[in-house]
C-alpha cells in the first residue's frame, strides 16, 4: 500500500468527518443552551433542560439500527457508498432542524419534529466513523495503522471546534435574538456540508483489501458467528464516549444553567480543548504504533476517571482558570489517548469481510449508551453540590471500558491481511463469494 494513497484517504476521512460531526455537535450545543427554552418552554427550567438533553440522547438510539443496516451495505457493497450516504443524510437533517417552528408557534409538533430529525442524524452518524476508519485502516501501511486511522477522530475534534466556535458569536447575541433566529444560523450553515463533503468523498477509491475479500451474503450473520466476543468487547469499551458527551453537553449545561457561569467562556473551554486534541490525537496514535494499542488506551481511561472529579468541582466553585486548565487536560490530552487509539484498536479486532459491520455495531451500541449519559447524570446532578455523583458515574464507565480492553489481545504488530483471524484460518473466509476488482 502506497503512503500517498494512505495520506489521501486519511485527509478525505478527516475533512468528511469534520463536516459530518460539525452537524452532530451543533445540536448538542443548542440542546445545552437553547432548546429547553425554544422547544420545551412549558416545563419548569430543570425539566426543560432534562427534556432538551434527552433529545440529544435520542440521536444515539437510532445508531444501533443504523449500524446494522449501514454495516451490511459497507461490507457487502463497499465503504464509499456508506460514506456518501451518511454525509448527505446528516447535512439535510441538520439544515431542517434550523427551519423548525418553535413550541410557541407549532405546539407539541415542534419537539416531535425535532426528535424525528435527531433520529435521522443518529442514523447518519452510525456509519460515518466505521466507514472512514475501515477505509483508512485498509489503506494504511502496516506499521502506521493507528496514525492514519486517527485522522478520522482528529476530524471529529475539528468538527467540534467548528460547532462550538460558530456558537460563540451566536451565544453572545441578546437573549431575544438568540431564541428567535440566532440559534438557527449554525444549522443553516450545514448546506455547505452537503456540497463540499460530496465533492470530496466521491473521489475516494475502495481499498485493495476490500476488493480482494470474499463477501458474505449476510455479513452481520458472519460477524456474530465468528466475532461475537469482539463485538461485545467493543460495545463495553465504546461506552467511554460518555466522557465526551458529559464534557460537551452535561458540563456545559451544568455550568451555565445550574452554576450560572457565562456561556462564552464555557464555550471557549471546548474550543481550546479540541485545538489541543488536534495535535494530541495523531501524536498518541503514533505512540501506539510503537508500544501497542492497549497501554495508551488504558492510560487514557485512567486519566479521564481521575480528572473528571477536579474538573466538575472547578465548575461548581466557578473557578474559571481551573475550569480551563482541567478541561484542556481532561478532554484535550487524556481523552485524546482514547480517541487516537480506538479507530485502529477496534478495527484490528475484525477481518476485512466484517470490519465495517463489527466496528459500526459495536461502537454504536456503546455510543448509544454514552449518548444517554447527559440525561442520566442530569437526573443525578440537578443541584450545585451533586457533581460528585456525576463524576463517580463517569469514573465507573471509564473503569468498565478499561477492563474490556485489558482482557483483549494486542494487535499492533499483526499484518493487515491477518487481522481478525485465528492462526488456523486462511486469509480468505470460506463464507460468501469472491469479490473481484
Amino acid at each position: 500500500m502506497t503512503t500517498s494513497m494512505a495520506r489521501k484517504t486519511a485527509l478525505a476521512a478527516w475533512i468528511g468527518s469534520a463536516l459530518e460531526y460539525y452537524d452532530f455537535f451543533i445540536y448538542g450545543t443548542a440542546a445545552a443552551l437553547v432548546f429547553n427554552k425554544v422547544f420545551f418552554p412549558a416545563a419548569d427550567p430543570a425539566t426543560g433542560t432534562l427534556l432538551a438533553l434527552a433529545t440529544f440522547g435520542v440521536g444515539y438510539l437510532a445508531r444501533p439500527l443504523g449500524a446494522f443496516v449501514l454495516g451490511h451495505v459497507g461490507d457487502r457493497f463497499g465503504r464509499k457508498k456508506v460514506l456518501v450516504f451518511t454525509l448527505l443524510l446528516m447535512g439535510v437533517a441538520t439544515f431542517a432542524v434550523g427551519c423548525l417552528p418553535t413550541y410557541e408557534t407549532a405546539g407539541v409538533l415542534a419537539p416531535v419534529a425535532l426528535v424525528v430529525l435527531r433520529l435521522l442524524q443518529g442514523l447518519s452518524a452510525s456509519g460515518e466513523q466505521a466507514g472512514a476508519n475501515s477505509m483508512s485502516l485498509e489503506h494504511a501501511p502496516e506499521h502506521r495503522r493507528a496514525y492514519f486511522t486517527s485522522f478520522t477522530l482528529s476530524g471529529t475534534q475539528a468538527g467540534q471546534i467548528l460547532a462550538t466556535a460558530i456558537f460563540l458569536p451566536v451565544a453572545a447575541l441578546p437573549q431575544e435574538d438568540l431564541l428567535s433566529w440566532g440559534w438557527r444560523v449554525p444549522f443553516w450553515c450545514s448546506a455547505v456540508v452537503v456540497v463540499v463533503g460530496l465533492v470530496i468523498r466521491r473521489k475516494i477509491d475502495e481499498t485493495a483489501e476490500f476488493k480482494r475479500a470474499k463477501v458474505a451474503k449476510l455479513p452481520v450473520a458472519t460477524l456474530f458467528r465468528t466475532h461475537w466476543a469482539d463485538v461485545l468487547r467493543v460495545v463495553l469499551a465504546a461506552t467511554i464516549a460518555s466522557v465526551s458527551t458529559i464534557f460537551t453537553v452535561y458540563a456545559l449545561s451544568y455550568a451555565v444553567n445550574t452554576i450560572g457561569l457565562a456561556r462564552t467562556p464555557m464555550l471557549w473551554v471546548g474550543v481550546l480543548a479540541n485545538v489541543v486534541a488536534l495535535a494530541a490525537i495523531p501524536a498518541l496514535a503514533r505512540l501506539s504504533d510503537r508500544i501497542g494499542r492497549k497501554p495508551v488506551f488504558l492510560a487514557g481511561c485512567g486519566a479521564c476517571a481521575v480528572l473528571i472529579f477536579p474538573y466538575l468541582w472547578s465548575i461548581s466553585i466557578g473557578a474559571y482558570a481551573l475550569v480551563f486548565a482541567l478541561g484542556i487536560l481532561l478532554f484535550g490530552v487524556a481523552y485524546s489517548a482514547i480517541n487516537g487509539i480506538w479507530p485502529s484498536l477496534y478495527g484490528e479486532m475484525f477481518s476485512t469481510e466484517v470490519r465495517l459491520s463489527g466496528m459500526a455495531i459495536g461502537t454504536q451500541i456503546g455510543f448509544a449508551i454514552a449518548g444517554l449519559a447527559p440525561s442520566v447524570v442530569a437526573a443525578i446532578g440537578s443541584a450545585r453540590e451533586d457533581w460528585i455523583g456525576v463524576a463517580t458515574f463517569t469514573a465507573a464507565v471509564c473503569a468498565l471500558s478499561a477492563v474490556a480492553i485489558a482482557t483483549g489481545r494486542e494487535t499492533f504488530k499483526r499484518p493487515t491481511a491477518e487481522l481478525g483471524r485465528t492462526t488456523r484460518e486462511s486469509p480468505v473466509s470460506s463464507t460468501g463469494s469472491v469479490r473481484t476488482a
